[in-house]
């Protein structure tokens, strides 16, 4: 079993900008069973990505816009310190995402769910952005922080 390690705080944060298709009102965030599927599936892929050192899968499933702008070698570059600190959030998989606000479809039509999963020792962070892209919710935000629970 591959382990998480987090030194601190990490995070990664990959964007791409187009202009959307589909108008934004006429798109509408999906129900929470489907965004937690969306959710975990983006974040065990980009995990897979990570620990294997092989982006091509992560890269397949983006959304159109995204691809164009990230080759998977760009990726590769970009999530280069997960791989150096060896960080593998699969545990996530047996966990419940805890959102940090409402889902919602923005002007542009992006989908944004943000939250976190509560994993020890760490927590990972997520804040994703999703479009319609070749007739499906796909990535076109990805941004994961590693790090331990805020103090209350």
């Amino acid at each position: 079993m591959r382990h998480m390690r987090s030194l601190g705080i990490f995070g990664a944060l990959v964007t791409a900008g187009a202009l959307w298709t589909i108008p934004a009102h006429a798109q509408k965030a999906p129900d929470p069973d489907l965004q937690e599927v969306m959710i975990k599936t983006t974040l065990l892929t980009f995990n897979d990505a990570n620990v294997t050192e092989n982006y091509s899968v992560l890269h397949a499933k983006l959304s159109k816009q995204f691809r164009e702008q990230f080759p998977p070698e760009r990726l590769k570059q970009v999530f280069k310190p997960f791989v150096e600190q060896k960080i593998d959030i699969e545990q996530i998989a047996s966990k419940s995402p805890i959102p940090g606000k409402p889902a919602e479809v923005d002007e542009r039509g992006v989908l944004s769910l943000t939250g976190h999963f509560d994993i020890k020792p760490s927590n990972v962070f997520y804040d994703l952005g999703y479009v319609m892209s070749e007739g499906t919710w796909k990535p076109i935000k990805i941004n994961v922080n590693v790090r331990p629970p805020e103090k209350k």
